[in-house]
């Protein structure tokens, strides 16, 4: 039987008090919408409807798979309008219908494809996912009757008794087409919040005697919808837990995986040692065998097998085999590192390619630089990159020795095997095998302090 999804992603988001849509809101590096999307896209749909809002079309269409088709529902009527603004995109549609909510980011294709089974060998007219938890809450209540479900009744509207049900709908259902369609006319605008409920059909299909049947998940924590803040503070740490557990699964380790974050979208080698309150972040991918952390950050970078990076920071760059990274330094955007470089304690690079081999051990900053291969990069050298219109390019050879506190002038070149003489302030191009040296003539002024103690 075809499958359709219908995504309910038009939520305001009122409590989260954001000018951004509610769906967009980021766990653990992607936006929460985009967990629904990949565990529905386990179901093979195909047909895939989302229903946003005026205000957020662009931004939510512009996170919809291609295939997909987005409708907008022009007033926030409930959940039942909503699905009735999906259905004009699949009249010719005969299947089952799959109702999602896009601010569920933990619910699982799993599940989803196990609440389809079910539906499917029962042949019910629809299936309810429902959940049992502690506190119910806000929740629209299960009321079961003649072995399935008889109605579901929204918090607003529950009586005392009903208020004491800890079964709860999710929000996730499976729809005979056809029958939905007809449903969805006789719904009306009759409670509390004069909205047209979604749930309001499951007490029409029990009215006509069509089998509606719950399917509890085994963890209700998937179900858990955001809401809020806090909300989304709590699915970031289910949705990191889960990443953590994987990774490690995988051959990672972790020394601290309550203090370890790892964005969904990141990859990691076996045998590679993460320590605490390190953040990794984006597309990042690092290899095998790797030391990270402690109280590192790495964002969208490449790292390759055998690299240690400690209390540093690592920001779209590339890092290859055996390179070491810290104790605190910044590694900048369109940073090239070669095998076995060694990028020390508060050094700063951007925009740096630097040859394997070499090193740039202590308190430096590197911008704007070639730099090939076994040069040595003496403290407190600075290439001197832009002269407040222009970025300008260093080159330094292969084999090059800089002499500490060697000011580099951009645009300027160090040849191969060549030196500068320590506290140079380098503005012509020094030859390979050459030495490039600037100093001013050092004076000695005998019994000077003796002089200023008596003013003589």
């Amino acid at each position: 039987m075809d499958i359709a999804i219908v995504l309910l992603a038009a939520g305001q988001g009122t409590r989260m008090k954001s000018e951004q849509p509610k769906v967009l809101h980021q766990v653990c590096g992607r936006p929460m919408v985009e967990y629904i999307i990949d565990a529905a896209a386990e179901l093979k749909p195909k047909k895939f409807v989302a229903v946003v809002s005026p205000a957020s079309a662009e931004q939510v269409g512009a996170a919809l798979p291609r295939s997909s088709q987005a409708v907008v529902q022009k007033e926030a009527l409930g959940t039942g309008d909503a699905v009735r603004c999906a259905l004009p995109l699949l009249n010719d549609f005969d299947g089952t219908i799959v109702i999602l909510c896009g601010d569920t980011p933990l619910v699982t294709g799993a599940t989803l494809v196990n609440l389809v089974k079910k539906h499917k060998e029962r042949a019910a007219a629809a299936t309810v996912l429902t959940a049992k938890v502690d506190d119910a809450t806000g929740y629209g209540r299960i009321i079961r009757g003649d072995g399935g479900v008889k109605r579901i009744v929204e918090h607003r509207d529950a009586t005392e008794m009903e208020l004491h049900i800890r079964e709860v709908n999710t929000g996730t259902y499976c729809f005979d087409a056809a029958k939905l369609t007809a449903a969805l006319q006789e719904i009306t605008p009759a409670n509390s919040q004069k909205e047209y409920y979604l749930t309001d059909v499951i007490g029409i299909f029990f009215d006509h005697r069509e089998k509606v049947i719950p399917f509890q998940v085994a963890d209700s924590l998937e179900t858990m919808g955001v809401n809020s803040r806090a909300q989304l503070a709590d699915a970031e740490m289910i949705m990191q837990e889960r990443i953590n557990l994987e990774h490690m699964a995988n051959g990672v380790t972790m020394i601290h995986p309550a203090l370890t974050y790892v964005d969904a979208g990141v990859r990691i080698g076996t045998d590679t040692v993460i320590h605490p309150n390190t953040f990794i972040n984006g597309s990042t991918v690092i290899g095998s065998g790797c030391l990270v952390g402690p109280s590192t950050r790495i964002v969208e970078s490449t790292v390759g097998n055998g690299c240690e990076i400690t209390f540093s920071v690592v920001r779209e760059s590339k890092l290859a085999d055996g390179a070491i990274v810290g104790p605190f330094a910044n590694v900048r955007p369109g940073t090239k590192v070669g095998a076995k470089v060694k990028i020390g304690s508060f050094v700063e690079t951007k925009k740096a390619v630097i040859g394997a081999g070499s090193k740039v051990p202590h308190l430096a900053y590197i911008g704007d630089a070639q730099i090939g291969s076994d040069v040595n990069i003496g403290a407190g050298t600075i290439t001197c990159n832009f002269d407040s219109t222009t970025k300008h390019q260093t080159t330094i050879g292969n084999g090059a020795f800089i002499g500490s506190d060697t000011i580099l002038v951009a645009p300027v070149k160090v040849g191969k095997r060549a030196y500068t003489g320590a506290g140079s302030t380098i503005t012509k191009d020094v030859p390979d095998d050459s030495l490039g040296i600037e100093r001013a003539d050092q004076r000695v002024i005998k019994n000077w302090r003796k002089r200023e103690e008596t003013g003589a």
